[in-house]
């Protein structure tokens, strides 16, 4: 009887076995449905910039002129700005919204302060793009152009700080974009620290570590596989943001290192000028769109292999 119980249990999970495995399959799908999409979306757009790949080729990245009424394309002054407006955001943004992380994952308040603050930070990231470019023009604009006028008397010796300062600049976009992807930093952030096992932490306390000694030497160093993913995510953000940044940056095609000048970003110009495009100009828009995909993909991978690196060497190995 007993033999004939185990023989009809083996049958019956040998058919549960046999049986396909539908979540598995749909999963699966789906993550080649993602990697069809990327690559359409590639594909796509590479066709349309087929025609100024083939007349301006690489010399469309160091190009500094940007003519349409005489078929003249660089987008040289667009990459510098793209970089420098999210290098700036996340030199502005990262220390503030790891500190705010330490602040949220450690029991400086009561648990319900310290979730009203939570909410309220990653409010933030909800508020429209159009309402940052708004809040930039009649507040940020104002604080940047007088800082900024200040700032070229006394040093505008110095490149970065050189005048005239206008208000639609560089700077002003980079601030407003650091405020976008603080929350992004902060969240991610604060969920590696919570994550840090609380064994590590009591056994700090235990070798006589204070607080600070235990956030900076113990959970720090764990959760820095996390901090480094929101760092990725933030900066990947900032290059791709258009609306905000077309509405600050003052939009224009001239190459300068100022910080208080006019710049532009390959987004910005993607936004502005496709609209009336035709011709060239079209194909010419369709190739800076395959430079700021390459260039987001480039970081992003960039990105993982030093998330890699760190993750190993958190976990002790070389």
């Amino acid at each position: 009887m007993a033999t004939d119980t185990a023989s009809a249990d083996g049958i019956h999970s040998s058919v549960v076995r046999r049986r396909p495995d539908m979540f598995r399959g749909l999963t699966a799908l789906a993550a080649l449905a993602s990697i069809f999409v990327l690559g359409w979306i590639f594909w796509e757009v590479f066709q349309e910039a087929k025609p100024a790949l083939e007349k301006y080729g690489l010399g469309f990245l160091t190009g500094a002129s940007w003519q349409p009424n005489r078929d003249r394309y660089g987008v040289l002054p667009f990459l510098v700005g793209t970089g420098a407006t999210a290098l700036i955001a996340l030199i502005l943004a990262f220390p503030p919204g790891l500190a705010i992380a330490i602040f949220l994952s450690e029991d400086f308040l009561p648990r319900p302060a310290r979730e009203f603050v939570r909410f309220v930070v990653e409010l933030l990231a909800a508020i429209p793009s159009v309402v940052y470019g708004l809040w930039g023009i009649f507040v940020v604009i104002p604080i940047i152009q007088s800082l900024g006028n200040w700032t070229t008397e006394r040093f505008g010796h110095i490149p970065l700080l050189s005048g005239p300062a206008y208000g639609n600049s560089l700077l002003t976009a980079g601030v407003v974009l650091a405020l976008m992807v603080l929350p992004t930093i902060t969240a991610i952030s604060r969920g590696s620290l919570v994550a840090v096992p609380r064994t590590l932490r009591e056994g700090a306390y235990a070798l006589g570590a204070t607080r600070w000694e235990t956030i900076f030497g113990v959970i720090l160093p764990t959760a820095a596989p996390g901090v480094v993913a929101a760092t990725i995510l933030a900066l990947g953000r900032a290059m791709g943001e258009t609306m905000a940044v077309a509405m600050l940056i003052g939009n224009s095609s001239r190459l300068s290192w100022s910080l208080f000048a006019p710049s532009g970003t390959l987004a910005s110009l993607l936004a502005n000028q496709f609209g009336e495009a035709e011709g060239m100009q079209v194909a010419a828009l369709m190739y800076a769109a395959l430079v700021l995909v390459a260039l987001t993909l480039t970081v992003n991978f960039a990105g993982e292999v030093v998330l890699r690196y760190t993750e190993r060497r958190t976990a002790g190995i070389r």
